[in-house]
């Protein structure tokens, strides 16, 4: 059934005052609760109109209206798809951003490796600690949904679960909406198992996929221990003679391609974030990677807020100009401060 504007808002005035008062709705309130700007023989008009139309009733004589059952589901499905459109539309935005931040770390590590001729690295930011922002689910095929869920930061992470019933749309964005009401704002380690059957029991014949939801959004963001890194810069390493010989500067490209140890660089940074104003000098032996014992290596934890921390790293020879490379690295990351938050 469709409605004009006009009965649209009044229609829903009348929901959401009889939701508020479980009193009948007049003409004069509803002048009030809208911005029609209608004088209330108008609104009395459009009122008997939506009565004919079996939306609304008069349970007694010169008293106002309620909604009657079809007047509820007009009201609620318009509801649900407002709320479709918006989960739609943050997450758009949402994953706007997060290409915006690779965007810009991939940049970063470039302009890194242009400016100080070593061999560059960046982490994306890390998770730990951080709390969930938002949580969708989508149908992806009949026993397939899509987890998305937003950390603080809005870094997001997906996960395909199986489920062996088929929601309808309505019951997807009603799950959508329970778990964000719930959710939002707590760490994964606040989520208890209390917490989960109180969520499991709300969600009536659907709470397996509630707990399946839970599960994976748990598994996922504990489970992503593998940080992203991005580098640049790697051939920079062949301009220095005491790194240019044949089995060191395999084993460094190895390493640069194969990434896992540049993780353990990132994480120890993060873990002394707190000291030197962030910036870490690692020369020779005191390197924490067994292949750069004949490099020295520069690391900074940028922090671009909401608890989005990562680090950067320059790694060259121990005859790296230190004075020059810090300084360009603190300038980079008063940058990236501010084109993150444009």
């Amino acid at each position: 059934m469709q409605l004009d504007e006009r009965k649209t808002k009044i229609l829903h005035a009348i929901v959401r005052n009889y939701l508020a008062t479980g009193e009948p709705v007049g003409s004069r309130t509803i002048s009030k609760d809208t911005d029609l700007n209608l004088s209330s023989a108008t609104i009395r008009n459009e009122m008997a109109d939506l009565e004919e139309m079996g939306l609304i009733v008069q349970p007694h004589t010169s008293a106002g209206r309620i909604p009657s059952d079809l007047g509820y589901r007009l009201y609620v499905d318009e509801m649900l798809r407002n709320k479709e459109r918006e989960v739609d539309e943050m997450k758009e935005l949402l994953l706007e951003r997060e290409e915006k931040l690779e965007k810009m770390l991939k940049q970063v590590a470039k302009l890194l490796a242009v400016n100080t001729n070593y061999a560059t690295m960046i982490s994306a930011p890390a998770l730990k600690g951080n709390r969930i922002k938002f949580m969708q689910i989508s149908r992806v095929d009949a026993v397939h949904l899509l987890a998305t869920v937003v950390m603080e930061g809005n870094v997001i992470k997906n996960r395909m679960i199986d489920v062996e019933e088929n929601p309808d749309d309505e019951t997807i964005l009603k799950l959508n909406m329970l778990l964000n009401t719930r959710l939002n704002g707590l760490s994964v380690d606040e989520i208890n198992l209390g917490m989960i059957a109180a969520l499991k029991k709300e969600a009536g014949d659907h709470g397996e996929i509630v707990a399946k939801v839970i599960d994976a959004a748990a598994e996922t963001i504990r489970g992503d221990e593998n940080l992203e890194i991005y580098t640049s810069g790697t051939n920079n390493i062949f301009r220095y003679p005491e790194l240019a010989d044949k089995g060191k500067a395999s084993a460094l490209i190895t390493t640069f391609e194969e990434k896992t140890e540049l993780e353990s660089i990132a994480i120890k940074s993060l873990s002394q974030a707190d000291q030197a104003e962030g910036i870490q000098v690692y020369i020779g032996s005191e390197a924490p990677v067994e292949t750069m014992q004949d490099c020295s290596v520069v690391t900074a934890t940028y922090d671009l807020g909401q608890g989005m921390r990562g680090t950067i790293g320059v790694i060259g020879p121990k005859r790296m100009d230190y004075d020059r490379v810090v300084s360009i690295m603190k300038n980079v990351m008063r940058q990236m401060d501010e084109l993150y938050k444009k």
